[in-house]
């Protein structure tokens, strides 16, 4: 029998489900993720990631950016997706909508992940 196909690295299954939604190669995609979000995907990506990050970034440390494979690249992208709704989840809370309509007036152009 064969293995089903997985979009994130071993040990990182419960992340599977986000792939779709959060895992994207551009800042201005996460952050475009972010502000179309509902509170509800928001925390639930926050609450599945936030056990992960830590292991997440161990894994990814292993070897430099440039020899990840499509795997370690969709939970690096993942890791950064975090990034951006961990200020709206812990800090901003109910305000996350507040700052998301001012937000669609900055548009990112490059990010220091895209170098």
């Amino acid at each position: 029998m064969s293995q089903p196909q997985t979009a994130l690295p071993s040990g990182f299954e419960t992340l599977e489900p986000f792939v779709v939604s959060w895992a994207f190669d551009r800042a201005e995609a996460r952050a475009g993720a972010r502000r179309s979000s509902s509170a509800a995907d928001r925390v639930a990506f926050f609450e599945a990631a936030k056990p992960l990050l830590a292991p997440a970034l161990a894994y990814l440390d292993q070897k430099p950016l440039d020899q990840f494979d499509a795997k370690e690249t969709r939970l690096m992208q993942l890791c950064l997706s975090f990034a951006h709704i961990a200020m709206a989840v812990e800090v901003l809370g109910d305000d996350e909508a507040k700052h998301a309509e001012d937000a669609r007036h900055l548009t990112i152009t490059r990010a220091p992940s895209e170098f």
